[in-house]
């Protein structure tokens, strides 16, 4: 097996991976988060359409045949 090459960093290049890291993780959170309220939104909106569809069938509003 190979030895590994040791790299030595620079503060300023320690710093720029740990801002880009954060970026990403950040991204990945967001991206979650809207996954998460869309579905949610989806949820209701199908809630309200059957309950709508339900009201109107109730009270006679929509047409038969």
């Amino acid at each position: 097996m190979p030895a590994e090459k040791e790299v030595h960093l620079t503060d300023s290049q320690i710093e720029a991976i740990a801002e880009r890291a954060a970026e990403v993780a950040i991204e990945k959170v967001y991206t979650e988060v809207g996954k998460t309220v869309l579905k949610k939104l989806a949820w209701l909106t199908g809630v309200a359409v059957i309950g709508l569809a339900m009201w109107l069938a109730g009270h006679n509003a929509l047409p038969k045949g």
